[in-house]
């Protein structure tokens, strides 16, 4: 069975060594030795500064709204995964969505601009696939209008222009770790701050708010990273260089296979920034192709992702619904393609020729 992606495991005799290490010294959580080590291994690779890890990437991102304060309504995208919106509405923030780039299937700056009101507290986008948003449109109107703007850089990991990590722009960017992303710690996230001191309350923040011993500071919450996580991600972290050019390489297939077929739609990627092959989107002519082309691809065994889907200003829990043609338009003809680091050229070549044979 093939699947959209596949989870990279390093050496197990690697990891063993790390929790052999674990068992001897019994310090299994709360800002132990390997969670040190990949904050700062993380920090040092990415070309970053105040990273904080946590256990998985939704709660990086309310960790985020809390600590920035976020209240009433906040600007984001209806393409991207649930989580996004989900974290948002949890934390009893309203969902204001701005519709996506028809090409680079990101939020549009434009329409986030005619959303923007005085109860705006702050605007939430999406690097969709990786693929860099247009940050300095994002950021000139986020600091015109003196609210936060917070990165949900989910499939961004290693993704820099020439100066510097696409995790630096905004106030706070979010990073998932999960088994299915390129760099993982079974499960996982970091956020990166801007500002330092925003950085040192949520520190506090994601172990009960606790600055000392005796001393409970503020409102705060569980979600720090264990030691068994950690010890993942200083593993993989290793060959995370030959993974991503082993994705590369199989991009690379599909983008010769597929080239020059008028009836699909490519993401357009921002050239300003790096391509980390976190996945591979293709959009269809309609819904009917897409469906039948998945339908053909299962028979044999093959598992592409419609990824996103549904659009996310659809979901039932939204009372009053907001239409966003582009998006919802995309996510009825767009799948991602499977993509992983040993992905065997033959099963691409069968995709590729299914897609062609049922255009």
């Amino acid at each position: 069975m093939i699947n959209v992606t596949k989870t990279y495991l390093p050496d197990i005799h690697k990891y063993q060594s790390y929790i052999e290490k674990i068992f001897q010294n019994g310090w299994l959580t709360n800002n132990a030795q390997f969670v040190q080590e990949l904050q700062q291994a993380l920090s040092e690779y990415l070309g970053v500064r105040n990273l904080l890890l946590v256990s998985n990437g939704t709660m990086a991102l309310q960790v985020a709204y809390k600590v920035l304060n976020l209240k009433g309504k906040v600007i984001t995208t209806p393409f991207s995964f649930v989580a996004t919106t989900s974290s948002l509405v949890w934390e009893n923030l309203q969902p204001v969505f701005a519709d996506i780039d028809p090409l680079t299937f990101n939020i549009d700056p434009m329409e986030v601009e005619k959303k923007l009101s005085a109860d705006v507290s702050g605007i939430v986008a999406t690097h969709v696939y990786g693929n860099a948003c247009d940050v300095e449109a994002l950021e000139h109107l986020a600091r015109n209008r003196g609210i936060p703007l917070v990165f949900d850089a989910a499939h961004a990991f290693g993704v820099r222009d020439n100066k510097q990590s696409i995790l630096n722009y905004g106030d706070i960017s979010i990073i998932s770790f999960h088994s299915t992303k390129i760099f993982h710690t079974i499960e996982g996230g970091a956020l990166v701050f801007k500002d330092r001191n925003v950085f040192e309350r949520a520190k506090k923040m994601i172990n009960f708010g606790i600055e000392s011993p005796t001393l409970v500071s503020e409102i705060g919450i569980n979600c720090k990273m264990n030691e068994m996580e950690a010890a993942m991600g200083l593993c993989v972290l290793q060959d995370v260089d030959a993974v991503i050019e082993a994705r590369k390489a199989r991009a690379e297939i599909y983008n010769q296979g597929l080239r020059g077929l008028g009836e699909l739609q490519f993401q357009k990627r921002n050239l300003n920034f790096s391509n980390n092959y976190s996945h591979y989107p293709v959009a269809f002519r309609n819904e009917a192709v897409l469906l039948k082309i998945i339908e053909k691809m299962n028979k044999e065994g093959i598992f592409p992702r419609r990824y996103f889907y549904p659009s996310l200003n659809t979901l039932p829990y939204f009372q009053e619904r907001q239409e966003m043609p582009v998006s919802e338009d995309l996510t009825k003809r767009i799948m991602c393609l499977p993509l992983f680091h040993d992905l065997d050229e033959a099963v691409q070549s069968r995709i590729i020729s299914i897609i062609k044979e049922n255009l």
